[in-house]
């Protein structure tokens, strides 16, 4: 959508600062980056001992339910991930999203009197277990991509649970939240004698041990042993997950907190390999999950945005803020309407260039919308449809962690993974192995009909995410950042900032972020902040002068987005580059 020359001659052109706190991390022969170095390592192990990109995601990805517990993931979470298979010259998106319990439906709920479904902090975590997606889908990426053994896989975990690992600031702060040790009060014993031995969190530098953990860890392992061929050490791993012992104790678990999570809902459970979904912006392809994620809401964005002389705004400029800004609201509302795990959602439609400029078109460049705007009409027949009944509240949703990983080998492999579920605050801890359940059924909507509509074995409308550019029909960078509702604003302003304005992979990560409240929040009970924009303290006051000026409700938040990871691949010389958060711990390490 073009725009007359005078929406942008009288706009004020900001420069990017450059300087950035660390350095790119560069390399030839392999990049991993996680969120934790521990993490990081882990997969560059399995590199150096000669595995691909997929066996380092997989064996970080373990590591990462060690490791980060307190960045919203559990070893029985879920997880998604885009990964391209150079040597096949393939491209697909792995689905590691738990599915609802056989038990879960509309009419229980009803039953209830919910017209939600609840989850912690309190009580109710149990109604919102999800089938544990993770594991399955690291055992089908390492049996269909990987080359290394699963004990070879696992093994930097175990380590790191058995042996224990330093108990670093972010995780000591984490644990020290009240609410913390209230959610594991509710559901006795908890983990407090593995996160608070002697009644206190331990300290910083000190060595943090998680037996219970270790010994799930170490059953895969003992599974995998033996077996006389890789494919079959991995396939009796995913037995004895999923139908043996490990299945039964949560099962049992869940049954005896009045949950509705059963064995037999694990049985039936397999993560996927399906193709992802994609929209060409500034000459390169971005490849997201399809609409069972709010990875559409990115395109959706960049396609409103690819009539705006962004560059021209400057970076982080007021104006730009609120053009970007108006364009996800659109794209917010579309995906509460119209996005879930369902062959009827409108994806081809939603994503139209003429459709997407028709919404490009309702932005105003002297106002902000001040509250969430209706939905698109995709199919043009002249449907009108609202947006559900919301929550209004005074205080923004915690933002929880949730964590990323990265990795691209000499050859061209390469993979973004998001893997989340289990926060403590809000979940029920099992001290049998060791972790918590994740709660992720708490998306579903329970309105018939709706794509996100809650159904046994159907996968939530999750917030998880990651996304590939791809130049010329190859996949060279790839883009991730925790966040909840700010996952796909913050990878937004990720791909903006390589695309539009130039910026390495530090720059573009370390850079000031925003991100619009002007949604219905994915996480229970659904909460609403019309006009609200939260911003990073690197936006300057004048910028939010401006905002407020605009029309925005503008709100400092500490981050918009943390843990966030770009990696690269120069198609020319091979050079492999990384830029991780200095938000958290985030790292990467280049071989």
């Amino acid at each position: 959508m073009s725009r007359p020359s005078g929406h942008v001659h009288d706009i004020e052109h900001h420069t990017v600062d450059r300087a950035t706190t660390r350095p790119v991390v560069s390399g030839t022969q392999g990049v991993v980056a996680a969120g934790h170095p521990l993490v990081a390592m882990a997969g560059m192990r399995m590199l150096l001992g000669g595995g691909n990109a997929f066996d380092a995601a997989v064996a970080a990805g373990f590591a990462a339910a060690v490791v980060e517990p307190t960045a919203s993931y559990t070893l029985m979470g879920e997880c998604v991930a885009l990964v391209h298979d150079a040597q096949r010259g393939r491209t697909l998106a792995l689905s590691g999203q738990g599915t609802a319990p056989e038990l879960a439906t509309i009419g229980l709920f009803s039953g209830r009197g919910l017209d939600r479904i609840p989850t912690g902090p309190g009580p109710d975590a149990h109604l919102s277990f999800t089938v544990p997606g993770a594991v399955d889908a690291y055992l089908t990426l390492l049996e269909t991509l990987g080359t290394q053994t699963l004990p070879e896989v696992l093994e930097p975990a175990v380590d790191y649970a058995r042996r224990g690992f330093p108990m670093y600031e972010y995780m000591h702060r984490m644990l020290d939240m009240p609410a913390t040790r209230t959610q594991f009060a509710i559901y006795p014993p908890g983990g407090d004698a593995v996160f608070y031995p002697g009644g206190r969190v331990p300290p910083v530098g000190a060595l943090f041990v998680q037996p219970a953990l270790a010994g799930t860890l170490g059953r895969l392992v003992e599974a995998g042993t033996g077996a006389p061929a890789r494919a079959a050490g991995i396939a009796a791993a995913r037995r004895r997950f999923y139908t043996g012992d490990i299945a039964a104790t949560i099962g049992t678990f869940s049954e005896r907190l009045g949950g509705l999570l059963r064995a037999s809902d694990l049985a039936g459970y397999r993560a996927t390999l399906e193709p992802p979904v994609g929209i060409t912006f500034a000459g390169r392809e971005i490849l997201a999950q399809s609409a069972w994620t709010q990875g559409p809401v990115l395109l959706q964005a960049l396609g409103m945005l690819a009539g705006f002389d962004l560059r021209a705004l400057g970076h982080n400029s007021a104006r730009y803020i609120h053009v970007v800004t108006e364009a996800l609201k659109l794209a917010f509302a579309d995906r509460e309407r119209y996005y879930g795990d369902s062959p009827a959602v409108p994806l081809a439609e939603l994503l139209a260039a003429g459709y997407l400029r028709e919404r490009a078109a309702l932005i105003r460049l002297e106002r902000a919308t001040p509250a969430a705007p209706p939905p698109g009409d995709p199919s043009g027949r002249g449907v009108t449809t609202g947006v559900p009944p919301v929550v209004r509240a005074a205080d923004p949703a915690p933002a929880d962690g949730t964590t990323h990983i990265a990795a691209i080998d000499r050859d061209g492999n390469m993979i973004c993974l998001t893997p989340s579920g289990g926060v403590f605050r809000k979940s029920a801890f099992m001290p049998e192995l060791g972790c918590t359940l994740s709660t992720r059924s708490e998306m579903f909507v329970l309105e018939a009909g709706h794509a996100n509509a809650l159904a046994p074995g159907r996968r939530p409308r999750t917030t998880l995410v990651s996304y590939l550019i791809v130049e010329d029909g190859v996949p060279t960078t790839t883009i991730g950042c925790p966040g909840g509702d700010d996952q796909a604003q913050a990878d937004l302003q990720l791909v903006l900032n390589l695309l539009v304005f130039g910026m390495n992979p530090q720059q573009a990560v370390e850079a000031p972020r925003f991100s619009t409240q002007t949604l219905v929040n994915s996480f229970y009970p659904r909460i609403y902040h019309p006009g609200q924009l939260n911003v990073e303290a690197g936006i300057p006051q004048a910028t939010r002068a401006a905002l407020s000026a605009l029309g925005h409700t503008v709100s400092e938040s500490g981050a918009c987005g943390v843990g966030a990871i770009v990696t690269r691949r120069d198609r020319a010389t091979g050079v492999l580059s990384s830029g991780a958060d200095p938000r958290r711990p985030t790292y990467a390490i280049a071989w």
